[in-house]
Protein backbone atom coordinates (compact mmCIF):
# COMPACT_ATOMS: atom_id res chain seq x y z
CA UNK A 1 0.00 0.00 0.00
CA UNK A 2 1.42 3.45 -1.24
CA UNK A 3 2.53 5.10 2.40
CA UNK A 4 1.21 8.48 1.07
CA UNK A 5 -2.29 7.66 0.88
CA UNK A 6 -2.33 5.71 3.96
CA UNK A 7 -3.85 7.37 6.49
CA UNK A 8 -2.35 5.18 9.16
CA UNK A 9 1.09 6.32 8.84
CA UNK A 10 0.82 9.71 9.30
CA UNK A 11 0.39 10.50 13.03
CA UNK A 12 -2.69 12.50 13.80
CA UNK A 13 -0.75 14.62 16.33
CA UNK A 14 1.73 16.18 12.56
CA UNK A 15 -1.50 16.87 10.80
CA UNK A 16 -1.68 20.34 10.27
CA UNK A 17 -5.51 20.12 8.81
CA UNK A 18 -6.70 18.36 12.46
CA UNK A 19 -8.98 21.14 14.08
CA UNK A 20 -6.77 20.12 17.16
CA UNK A 21 -3.73 21.15 15.76
CA UNK A 22 -4.80 24.50 14.13
CA UNK A 23 -2.74 27.36 15.18
CA UNK A 24 -4.88 29.45 16.96
CA UNK A 25 -5.04 26.66 19.35
CA UNK A 26 -1.96 25.17 19.59
CA UNK A 27 0.73 27.76 19.39
CA UNK A 28 -0.58 31.62 19.70
CA UNK A 29 -0.16 34.31 22.67
CA UNK A 30 -3.77 34.51 22.75
CA UNK A 31 -4.23 38.14 21.57
CA UNK A 32 -6.25 37.32 18.35
CA UNK A 33 -9.03 35.64 20.39
CA UNK A 34 -8.51 39.11 22.72
CA UNK A 35 -9.34 41.09 19.13
CA UNK A 36 -11.88 38.60 17.72
CA UNK A 37 -13.46 38.01 21.12
CA UNK A 38 -13.88 41.90 21.51
CA UNK A 39 -14.90 42.73 18.19
CA UNK A 40 -17.68 39.59 18.35
CA UNK A 41 -18.63 40.91 21.68
CA UNK A 42 -19.35 44.20 19.95
CA UNK A 43 -21.44 42.55 17.47
CA UNK A 44 -23.53 41.08 20.01
CA UNK A 45 -24.06 43.59 22.39
CA UNK A 46 -25.32 45.57 19.76
CA UNK A 47 -28.00 43.01 18.61
CA UNK A 48 -28.86 42.43 21.89
CA UNK A 49 -29.37 45.68 22.75
CA UNK A 50 -32.34 46.10 20.10
CA UNK A 51 -33.49 43.53 21.89
CA UNK A 52 -33.89 44.47 25.65
CA UNK A 53 -37.43 46.22 25.11
CA UNK A 54 -38.61 43.14 23.81
CA UNK A 55 -39.97 40.18 25.92
CA UNK A 56 -39.30 37.96 28.34
CA UNK A 57 -38.38 41.35 29.97
CA UNK A 58 -34.41 41.20 31.18
CA UNK A 59 -33.44 38.46 29.04
CA UNK A 60 -31.84 40.02 26.65
CA UNK A 61 -30.06 42.79 29.19
CA UNK A 62 -29.17 39.50 31.48
CA UNK A 63 -27.25 37.92 27.67
CA UNK A 64 -25.02 41.09 27.53
CA UNK A 65 -24.36 41.25 30.81
CA UNK A 66 -23.08 37.55 30.28
CA UNK A 67 -21.69 38.12 27.50
CA UNK A 68 -19.66 41.09 29.09
CA UNK A 69 -19.03 38.59 31.65
CA UNK A 70 -17.37 35.71 29.40
CA UNK A 71 -15.41 38.47 27.56
CA UNK A 72 -13.75 39.49 31.13
CA UNK A 73 -12.99 35.91 31.85
CA UNK A 74 -11.50 35.44 28.44
CA UNK A 75 -8.99 38.96 29.56
CA UNK A 76 -8.50 37.12 32.72
CA UNK A 77 -7.47 33.62 30.85
CA UNK A 78 -5.06 35.68 28.60
CA UNK A 79 -3.23 37.93 30.90
CA UNK A 80 -3.65 35.48 33.92
CA UNK A 81 -3.53 32.10 32.76
CA UNK A 82 -0.03 30.35 32.01
CA UNK A 83 0.81 29.70 28.15
CA UNK A 84 -0.11 27.15 26.38
CA UNK A 85 -2.98 24.77 24.78
CA UNK A 86 -5.56 24.40 28.06
CA UNK A 87 -5.34 28.65 27.91
CA UNK A 88 -5.83 28.37 23.96
CA UNK A 89 -8.82 26.24 24.67
CA UNK A 90 -10.23 28.18 27.67
CA UNK A 91 -10.37 31.33 25.30
CA UNK A 92 -11.78 29.34 22.81
CA UNK A 93 -14.44 27.68 25.16
CA UNK A 94 -15.54 31.06 26.53
CA UNK A 95 -15.85 32.37 22.96
CA UNK A 96 -18.20 29.76 21.82
CA UNK A 97 -20.38 29.83 25.18
CA UNK A 98 -20.77 34.07 24.14
CA UNK A 99 -21.88 33.05 20.68
CA UNK A 100 -24.40 30.41 22.73
CA UNK A 101 -25.36 33.45 24.69
CA UNK A 102 -26.05 35.67 22.28
CA UNK A 103 -27.83 32.92 19.85
CA UNK A 104 -30.00 31.46 22.33
CA UNK A 105 -31.08 34.78 24.05
CA UNK A 106 -32.25 36.00 19.90
CA UNK A 107 -33.96 32.46 19.33
CA UNK A 108 -35.86 32.89 22.95
CA UNK A 109 -36.74 36.69 21.65
CA UNK A 110 -37.83 36.27 18.39
CA UNK A 111 -40.01 32.40 19.87
CA UNK A 112 -41.65 34.53 21.83
CA UNK A 113 -42.39 37.75 20.17
CA UNK A 114 -43.40 34.98 17.34
CA UNK A 115 -46.01 33.92 19.26
CA UNK A 116 -47.03 36.99 20.74
CA UNK A 117 -48.56 37.85 17.39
Amino acid sequence: MNSISDPRRHSSASDPTRLRNQPALVSSNGAIWLVVGGLFAAIAIIVLATLVMRQPAGLAMGAIVAVVVLYIGMALVRFLGAPGRLRLGLLAALMLAMAAVALATVIIVASVEWNAV
